[in-house]
């Protein structure tokens, strides 16, 4: 499997729980850098065998506290030490150490666009209008040596990034897709029963 794969499996989750209005809509929201949430950010994955891909997106207001392309020499090393901290999933979303699992490829992104929204934001939210918005793009594959052990996923993302406040996901594996929101104040995802 490689990176390719992940859009598969995203799309692969998002057909197995479409619903009008639903996942599917929103993925293609968000390709387009549609309206976002500011605190909320989306993660599909896909296990399939002894692989597991993610995709991530998440506004840019989560990760580096600002919504417009970096314009200055400071935000410009937030967005380097933010793609850097994303560049470790492992340590973001964190496995059971019996799963032995390892990073194939990792890649991230920060995607800009001029779409805006402003129904989708409340008034505290700090954006350039004119420079649009952003958003990170975030595509992972890992492999792991005993997928039976990956029975859950702690999210230190939250400890990373304390702009973050939730994720929806949505989740594809060889026995069907589940949708799920883990928080800040909940932090993990099990696992046991879908590998």
């Amino acid at each position: 499997m490689t990176l390719k794969a992940i859009a598969a499996l995203g799309a692969c989750a998002a057909a197995l729980t479409v619903a009008p209005g639903g996942p599917g809509a929103r993925a293609q929201e968000h390709r387009e850098l549609g309206a976002h949430e500011h605190g909320v950010g989306h993660l599909d994955i896909g296990i399939d065998g002894s692989q597991i891909a993610m995709d991530l997106h998440v506004p840019g207001m989560d990760i580096v506290g600002f919504e417009h392309a970096p314009g200055t020499d400071a935000e410009r090393e937030q967005l380097a030490a933010a793609l850097a901290t994303l560049d470790s999933p492992l340590t973001l979303f964190v496995l059971p150490d019996d799963a032995g699992c390892t990073v194939i490829e990792a890649r991230a992104e920060l995607e800009t666009g001029a779409h805006h929204d402003d129904d989708a934001h409340d008034e505290s939210d700090a954006h350039d209008d004119e420079g649009g918005h952003t958003e990170f793009d975030v595509e992972y594959l890992l492999t792991c040596a005993d997928i039976k052990a990956a029975d859950r996923m702690e999210f230190a993302y939250f400890d990373a990034f304390p702009g973050a406040q939730a994720l929806q996901i949505q989740l594809a594996t060889n026995t069907g897709a589940m949708q799920a929101k883990v928080t800040r104040d909940r932090p993990s995802l099990p696992l046991g029963g879908r590998l």
